[in-house]
């Protein structure tokens, strides 16, 4: 962890031109692994409030917190209202920003004081540029855009309805789709998803340790959770994992090794991680794309359906003097 460093102090509005019931004093600290839950709450009240369900939960948080490359006491920060946290904001690897405002306590100048807040973080983390995921035609989209951030790409939450059925995908002869067992399942899938990834990602190779964090050290991972593609000789050549919350069962990564494309392992493990899915109480299915992969169309043309719509906003950060 990154120890070393100071926390990058927040500064609120000294008088927000709010109505006198709202002017109450807020106070700011870096967060810890203790407050994950009531992040989770924080952004969850957002999420339903700006496109209409709740995508997050707690493990979420905690996968995220507990890579070796992040510390939340100088990398994020909380705004609190007595014991109550309505605002938070956090900077990894000096680029990937995230933050949220309930919806209560918008229109203060919180918002603009995380943004400056994590433009601050990655100029002394040594970064150039930090952006974040907002919901389309928002607040928050409508906030970083008059505050000088530009969109990067665009991403789209989709879902298969709860009954809906896609065609099982034939595997060509000798492979397999299985669940994953032990290490070396693990760093096999990690190699094939961080490969595929990084032929369109402009960001680092993750390490084994930063990619497990969310996968297989994530709180209730469980060996099903993660899905592998095999070929005749059992090298492992693509990989899904799924996460069952609230009776969806959401994708989060799906990856199939380049010279192996064009066999119908992608759509094989799609079919089998929402049958898996299903299996653990999964009624519906979700998953979400973005502009850089092309393979929005894909997935539409499985049935499934964009519930919501994402902008990838970034600013050039100057470095420090």
């Amino acid at each position: 962890m990154t120890t070393a460093l100071a926390p990058v102090p927040l500064t609120l509005p000294a008088s927000p031109d709010v109505s006198p019931d709202l002017a109450t004093d807020l106070a700011t600290r870096p967060l810890r692994p203790g407050d994950a839950a009531d992040v989770a709450a924080l952004i969850g009240a957002c999420e339903v409030h700006d496109v209409g369900e709740e995508l997050i939960e707690e493990a979420d948080i905690v996968g995220d917190w507990q890579r070796p490359a992040f510390d939340p006491a100088t990398q994020s920060v909380g705004v609190f209202d007595g014991g109550r946290l309505v605002a938070y904001a956090e900077v990894y690897k000096a680029r990937w920003g995230d933050a949220a405002v309930h919806p209560a306590y918008r229109g203060r100048g919180i918002g603009t004081a995380l943004a400056q807040w994590s433009q601050a973080v990655t100029a002394r983390d040594g970064g150039s540029l930090v952006g974040q995921p907002v919901p389309g035609d928002s607040a928050s989209e409508r906030l970083l855009t008059a505050l000088g951030y530009r969109p990067l790409w665009t991403s789209w939450v989709l879902e298969l309805p709860a009954g809906a059925v896609i065609a099982p995908q034939p595997l060509p002869q000798g492979y397999a789709v299985r669940p994953a067992s032990g290490d070396a399942d693990h760093r096999a899938a990690w190699v094939v998803n961080e490969d595929a990834f990084l032929e369109w990602s402009e960001r680092e190779r993750s390490t084994f340790e930063e990619w497990a964090a969310n996968v297989v050290h994530r709180p209730g991972y469980e060996d099903w959770q993660l899905r592998l593609a095999v070929d005749p000789a059992g090298e492992v050549v693509g990989m899904a994992f799924v996460i069952v919350s609230n009776r969806c069962a959401y994708v989060d990564k799906l990856a199939v090794r380049k010279d192996e494309r064009g066999r119908g392992l992608a759509r094989a493990l799609l079919v089998d991680a929402f049958e898996t899915g299903r299996v653990h109480g999964g009624d519906r299915s979700e998953l979400s794309t973005d502009s850089r992969t092309g393979a929005l169309g894909l997935y539409e043309k499985v049935g499934m359906e964009v519930t919501s719509v994402w902008r990838h906003l970034a600013i050039d950060v100057p470095a420090l003097a």
